[in-house]
């Protein structure tokens, strides 16, 4: 069985574990806790370690899901899950531009460990005051759309949304794999 690891990571309240358990064929496996901190004013629950989906996507060949938590003081998590995966994609809340530097920081601490394939997912772009995807570029420092990875909308909580965002993460995955190889 061939597996390809794939991370989904994000600040609080991105979509994380909604994109987890939209697609996954078993039960997600998620280590939710109340929130108590300034969590609680996004969400009753945050993820404290990870989340685990898993997606068959051919006979001999499925997709492992993690999704990190999305509180710094769980970072820790960030280094141990990406460790061995394939690719990441990070989801960015398009309606908090305030979470854009936090975003940010997750990538710089992703691409300084890992040089993986990955892409950007925006979520909550159907909310008044989200941002456009060139706008998000810009305030993420992605202007060199030569080198930037793809920045795609997604809706966490559509199967259809959130498998053209896993395609476009696998195809990115094996362009890679064909240029190393």
């Amino acid at each position: 069985m061939e597996i390809l690891r794939i991370v989904v990571t994000g600040g609080v309240g991105a979509g994380k574990t909604s994109f987890i358990r939209t697609i996954s064929e078993i039960e997600v496996v998620d280590t939710d806790k109340k929130a108590t901190d300034e969590t609680s004013q996004f969400k009753d629950t945050t993820t404290v370690a990870m989340d685990f989906g898993r997606l068959s996507i051919a006979p001999n060949q499925s997709l492992h899901l993690y999704g990190t938590p999305g509180q710094s003081r769980f970072d820790f998590m960030w280094d141990i899950l990406i460790k061995k995966a394939h690719a990441y994609i990070l989801l960015i809340d398009a309606h908090r531009p305030e979470q854009f530097r936090y975003g940010k920081r997750i990538l710089n601490f992703l691409n300084q460990r890992v040089q993986i394939p990955y892409l950007i997912g925006l979520t909550h772009t159907d909310c008044q005051n989200a941002w456009e995807v060139e706008d998000v570029a810009i305030a993420l420092g992605l202007v060199d759309e030569r080198v930037r990875s793809s920045i795609i909308s997604v809706n966490a909580t559509e199967r259809t949304s959130v498998l053209q965002a896993v395609i476009a993460l696998v195809q990115e995955f094996a362009q890679y794999q064909q240029s190393c190889g």
